[in-house]
This record gives C-alpha cells, sequence and structure tokens, in this order.
C-alpha cells in the first residue's frame, strides 16, 4: 500500500487504522479500521529475527530494516506507546537514486571525486540525508575501485558490488557498536568511510581522526545550515578540548550540504540545499573560530558553487516550482529570502 501510494512512511499504532505519510502530509487510511494490540504485536515480530525480538521486548524499542523480496525495503522503529506496540516504517527504493535524479547540486558529483576528506550532509529527519549518500556512494560504485565500509543503524540502502567493493555493517547484527566499528575500520582496509549518524563527540572524533589518515569520511548531522554544524561538532566537546578540535576539523572537512525537501505546487516534494564548500578562506575561518562569518562567505561565493538555503529557495521560487509562503516556511534566514525573492 506505501508503494502504491508513493508514501514515505507507514505508522501502526492501537485503535488507529494506518497512517501513511506521502509527500509530507499525513493520511489516515480509515478502510483498513482500527488495528488491535495483538495484530500490531504479530506483526512487528513476523518482521524480526530471533535477536531483534529479544532486543525489543528487552529495551523496548528497536531500530532494524525489513525487507520484502523484489517488492520493497523499509527502515522500521519498533516502540512501545501507552503500553501497547507500535511501528514506524520508511520507505527505501529498491532501486538507489542517481545524484541527478534526486535534482542534487553539481557538488555532489565533485564529492564522488574525492580521495580523502570529511565531507556531512546535515538536514532534520526525513530529509533525504541516506538518499543523498546512497547516490553518492553509487556513484563511486560504479567509477571507482575503492572498498567502502559502511556503520549504519540499521542498513538502508542495499549497494551490490561493481568497481568498489563495499562493506555494509549494522550496529548490533554485525558490530556490537558505533565506538567498537569505529575503531576496526582502519584495520579493515578502507579508502572510503560512511557513518550513517554522527551521536556523540566520539564519534565526532573518530571520524575526523580517520579523515586526517588520508581516508574519504562521509557523515550525516541533524543540522539546519552548514554554520550551525560546524558549531555543533564544536561544542560537543569539553571546552578545552575544543581548541584542538577546531583545527582538525579546519585541516579535515571538504563541504557541508545542508538540505530539506520542499512541498512542490504540484503535489510533490523537491530538495533545497546550502552548500558550504570549505576553500582556504573557510578553513581560516574556522580555525579562528569565526564561524558568524560562514553565511556570508557562501553568499558571496557562489561563483566556486556556494549557496545559502534561502537562495536554494528563491531559486524554486523564481522558476514556478515552490510558493512564495512554503519557501518562507523552510527559510532560516527569511529577510534574506525575502530581500531575494521580494517582497510580494
Amino acid at each position: 500500500m506505501a508503494v502504491q501510494n508513493n508514501s514515505s512512511d507507514v505508522h501502526l499504532m492501537v485503535d488507529s487504522p494506518p497512517i501513511f505519510r506521502t509527500v509530507g502530509r499525513l493520511e489516515v487510511y480509515n478502510p483498513a479500521g482500527k488495528m488491535e494490540a495483538e495484530q500490531i504485536k504479530l506483526l512487528i515480530l513476523s518482521l524480526m529475527n530471533d535477536l531483534q525480538k529479544e532486543m525489543y521486548l528487552k529495551n523496548l524499542e528497536l531500530d532494524f530494516s525489513v525487507s520484502i523480496p523484489g517488492k520493497a525495503r523499509f527502515r522500521a522503529n519498533a516502540y512501545f506507546q501507552r503500553n501497547t506496540p507500535a511501528i514506524s516504517l520508511r520507505y527505501i527504493p529498491d532501486k538507489i537514486p542517481t545524484i541527478d535524479e534526486l535534482g542534487l547540486p553539481q557538488i555532489c558529483h565533485n564529492i564522488t571525486r574525492l580521495k580523502q576528506g570529511f565531507v556531512l550532509v546535515t538536514g532534520p529527519t526525513g530529509s533525504g540525508k541516506s538518499s543523498t549518500f546512497a547516490s553518492v556512494i553509487d556513484e563511486i560504485n560504479e567509477n571507482r575501485s575503492e572498498h567502502i565500509v559502511t556503520i549504519e543503524d540499521p542498513v538502508e540502502f542495499v549497494h551490490n558490488n561493481k568497481r568498489s567493493f563495499i562493506s555494509q555493517r549494522e550496529l548490533e547484527t554485525d558490530t556490537r557498536s558505533w565506538d567498537n566499528a569505529l575503531k576496526s575500520v582502519l584495520r579493515q582496509d578502507p579508502n572510503i568511510v560512511y557513518i550513517g549518524e554522527m551521536r556523540d563527540p566520539e564519534t565526532m572524533a573518530a571520524a575526523m581522526t580517520t579523515a586526517e589518515t588520508g581516508h574519504l569520511v562521509f557523515a550525516t548531522l541533524h543540522t539546519n545550515s552548514a554554520a550551525q554544524t560546524v558549531e555543533r561538532i564544536v561544542d560537543s566537546f569539553p571546552e578545552n578540548q575544543q581548541d584542538q578540535i577546531v583545527l582538525q576539523l579546519s585541516m579535515v572537512l571538504e563541504a557541508v550540504l545542508s538540505q530539506r525537501l520542499i512541498p512542490t505546487k504540484d503535489g510533490k516534494r523537491v530538495v533545497a540545499t546550502e552548500i558550504l564548500i570549505v576553500t582556504p578562506a573557510v578553513r581560516n575561518t574556522i580555525r579562528e573560530g569565526k564561524t558568524f562569518q560562514i553565511d556570508n562567505i557562501i553568499q558571496t561565493s557562489s561563483n566556486v558553487g556556494m549557496k545559502l538555503i534561502e537562495q536554494s529557495l528563491a531559486e524554486l521560487v523564481n522558476r514556478g516550482v515552490v510558493d512564495r509562503a512554503t519557501a518562507m516556511e523552510y527559510a532560516i534566514r527569511p529577510s534574506i529570502l525575502d530581500k531575494l525573492i521580494g517582497g510580494g
């Protein structure tokens, strides 16, 4: 049903019909009727292996992935609410979309040619970060001979070896912790490492150290802008470590893409992206702790491919893809967008 409706998410909970998120909006599927606790519990457990069942019942929540051969794949979170089982499922297409199919900027093609450094894709949950990196990794897989190691919770897009050799490691199934996986990854002879989510300072430090040792590291973070991303990483560490982190980040960071999925006039969604390319001027700005200058550098560096998300939104409005009111809802700096598209 979710696949037929082009829904991104499905929510099942007691005393409610199934709920679908389609083009960012929630819709109740009333014909299915209200679901009962035993019905949902049996469904959830049928999707899990024995270890997952044990962990779910012990921890009362679990992230995992579900494959329906020949039909679909889902990222799932099973949990309890009001002492009853519930589950949320995120649809993952079988075919990995290309960079161009996702409407991503040219910088993503450039990223696939990097040999080392640290690249971040950021944004809120549901903004397409995993899809962006899946398309980047797939393009590398098509064109380069590399060993790519992914560390995910859970594995989302499944990559088949093409020119590259890809090891996909899932938390709990293939490794006991992010920390263990990141400590051992350098002994696995990787060229490229993808970290599904940087959740703590230890993961951030390991990611930067891996990049510093000559590897290309991809990671995601829940931040809304490039400047906020730099601040979030630095502020995650104790004050007595921040000078060292600032120096390390300024040396390894190559690019930050902060993205949102914006509803279009025709009922679809389109990506709007903020792009920070780390030039020598940006490295100096980060090293000197002047993150407040990053927005201005981005806004005045369109000649090298940088743009604020407001510039991306303005382009969508001017092309007639997104209406003005919707663009303003997604702007981080509404006054800048207002100037770019006019006050009308």
